[in-house]
């Protein structure tokens, strides 16, 4: 477990060299905390950079069960404020989320991006990428569902792109991001 989150930490590293490419204002990034639920759901971090990312992932121990859906929630609230002051990027937005397993809360993950959808204009104004460390069918499971099947549930739009970290070669992450807003 801790070899795979090496290698995702030099994984996020390149990913954020190439994201700072189209934007260097750097990213807003979300981190799970270690402890209780109420105690601490996720820490966010704004205007990261390549540069002092080790420093936000050093400070903080991934978890070992995730409630992805407060974490998503908070980044699409942010996303959406910032769409209604006319704020929100012109060539589209897009929220990544690493994983190392299953998230509990799989339903409701799935129901806040449908209603997210309903609140776009355009299917290329948010993407979210899910990108996952290690081989665990379960997830990859839930990830796929949400990659192929958000339509069949009630979507307006496609907006959700996985992969699994291993299989993102060094020369295509700018094709992942891509697809991330062009799926």
């Amino acid at each position: 477990l801790e070899q795979r989150w090496v290698q995702a930490q030099r994984a996020i590293l390149n990913l954020l060299k190439e994201c700072e490419s189209y934007d260097p204002d750097g990213i807003t990034l979300y981190v799970a905390c270690e402890g209780d639920h109420e105690e601490c759901q996720f820490k966010w971090y704004e205007h990261v950079t390549s540069e002092h990312l080790a420093e936000f992932i050093e400070e903080n121990i991934p978890p070992k069960h995730v409630s992805l859906k407060p974490v998503l929630q908070s980044a699409m609230d942010a996303y959406f404020a910032r769409k209604e002051q006319g704020r929100t990027k012109a060539n589209g937005e897009m929220i990544l989320v690493v994983l190392d397993g299953e998230p509990d809360d799989r339903m409701a993950i799935a129901k806040t991006i449908v209603k997210a959808t309903h609140q776009m204009d355009q299917d290329e104004e948010l993407g979210i990428g899910l990108v996952q460390i290690g081989d665990d069918p379960l997830a990859r499971g839930f990830f796929t569902a949400l990659d192929d099947n958000l339509q069949g549930a009630g979507a307006k739009f496609d907006i959700v792109e996985t992969q699994i970290l291993h299989h993102i070669e060094p020369d295509s992450f700018t094709q992942f991001l891509v697809n991330v807003i062009h799926d």
